[in-house]
């Protein structure tokens, strides 16, 4: 998905490409390359990535980006980082990462996976053939299915390496499906209406450790422009969290 130029300095391949103009990225790809800087950033044995949160001003075009990270708080227990997504000296995301420390802690009950990975692919469609994003993942409908309007259950793994000639790691594998719930659990037509959002946020209670990931998603549009998508997120072991998108919600 992306080439490294420099430390911090990548250009974005046409496998970033998203749903709504193929000049801009699908946020999927842009939030596993935050982690996967965020990675190197002030890195604590024992810490683990339990929150993202990103906040998208603009659509991130596909091209050059700079990553820039920081260190917020630095705690033995906690430690809070932030991170900075620019494109031709503009500001297009930015994001906080909470680490909390592993430890011995009581568990409750983890749901298992609404259903194993389907055997076969499913069969083409605009979702997985349409789009650079859209070709660089493999997607297994359980239910609902590719661009029908509902709620719906997909397995997702990533077809090609996230950054060119490095290692994937789980989190990042999951961070890279994270963003796919509003276009996986579609309210409106996309061909009528924009749901396009704002942010992504997600939470987890465990790390992810498996190659698929499989997002459990539903959609709701207010009356006034808005909607919520809210993703309860799976590995193949069960329920490793969740993701919420805010979205702007608007005729075409």
């Amino acid at each position: 998905m992306y080439s490294r130029l420099s430390p911090g300095r990548y250009l974005a391949s046409e496998h970033t490409q998203g749903p709504w103009d193929p000049e801009f990225q699908h946020m999927g790809p842009v939030t596993a390359l935050i982690a996967h800087e965020l990675a190197v950033t002030a890195p604590k044995a024992g810490l683990e990535l339990s929150r993202l949160a990103a906040d998208v001003f603009a659509p991130v075009p596909v091209g050059e980006l700079e990553i820039a990270t920081e260190v917020i708080r630095d705690g033995r227990r906690v430690q809070c980082l932030a991170a900075t997504v620019r494109a031709g000296g503009r500001e297009f995301v930015r994001a906080t990462a909470w680490r909390i420390r592993e430890g011995d802690s009581p568990q409750t009950a983890a749901a298992p996976p609404p259903a194993p990975v389907p055997d076969e692919p499913d069969p083409p469609s605009w979702l997985s053939a349409g789009f650079g994003y859209g070709r660089a993942m493999d997607w297994r409908f359980v239910k609902g299915a590719p661009m029908e309007p509902g709620a719906a259950t997909a397995w997702m793994r990533m077809r090609v390496p996230l950054v060119e000639g490095e290692p994937v790691t789980p989190l990042e594998r999951l961070l890279a499906t994270a963003d796919s719930g509003n276009g996986i659990s579609c309210a409106l037509p996309f061909e009528t209406h924009l749901f396009v959002n704002v942010d992504l946020t997600v939470s987890l209670f465990r790390s992810p450790a498996t190659e698929w990931i499989c997002m459990d998603a539903e959609t709701a549009v207010g009356p006034s422009g808005r909607g919520l998508t809210r993703s309860v997120l799976f590995d193949e072991h069960g329920e490793v969290g969740g993701a919420t998108q805010t979205l702007f919600v608007a005729p075409r």
